[in-house]
């Protein structure tokens, strides 16, 4: 069990329960899953970028990352039917609790000039980020880094509205401003 999920378990959820005592305990939010997307646009006029990055993420995330590719063709931005354009990772379980622990604990401290993340949600319960360089994360090998990529988080939780959202995030220890 997770360090992260077994705190969930034992205070999170009575913390909640003590905060909405008319909730039953089905109805408690909960993170449902983590998605780590890469979009690859340019970086793919080098022929290794999109096996490379694919590495780098599958390091950071603990699971090999799905090739996104384009649907059809779109001249204006030179694209092609089938042209592999992003890579997506979905993290559920223990693999998304050793995620999110190891980011507020240890990746979140290390982003350059951080004061802690902006508190607004997409208003049904999912909090989205970006994190503009890869470099911050410990199990990438700077050595092997040949360029930056920056990447988007999304935190999907079975909340309703964006209070209960920010709550539970702020309870499982997100680093907000």
């Amino acid at each position: 069990m997770s360090r992260l999920y077994k705190k969930y378990k034992e205070e999170i959820v009575a913390e909640q329960k003590s905060r909405h005592p008319g909730r039953c305990a089905m109805d408690l939010p909960v993170l449902k899953k983590v998605v780590i997307s890469m979009g690859l646009g340019d970086a793919l006029k080098d022929k290794n970028a999109l096996s490379e990055h694919s590495d780098e993420l599958a390091l950071l995330s603990g699971q090999k990352p799905v090739v996104t590719k384009t649907k059809k063709a779109i001249s204006n931005f030179k694209l092609r039917e089938d042209q592999p354009v992003g890579l997506v990772v979905t993290l559920r379980g223990k693999r998304m609790y050793d995620f999110f622990d190891r980011f507020c604990n240890i990746v979140a401290p290390r982003i350059r000039d951080f004061r802690g993340f902006g508190n607004k949600c997409d208003g049904r319960g999912n909090f989205s980020f970006g994190i503009t360089d890869q470099q911050i994360f410990p199990e990438i090998n700077l050595d092997k880094v040949k360029r930056t990529q920056g990447m988007n988080v999304t935190l999907v939780t079975t909340a309703q509205n964006d209070e209960d959202c920010i709550e539970l995030l702020t309870l499982l220890g997100f680093p907000f401003k």
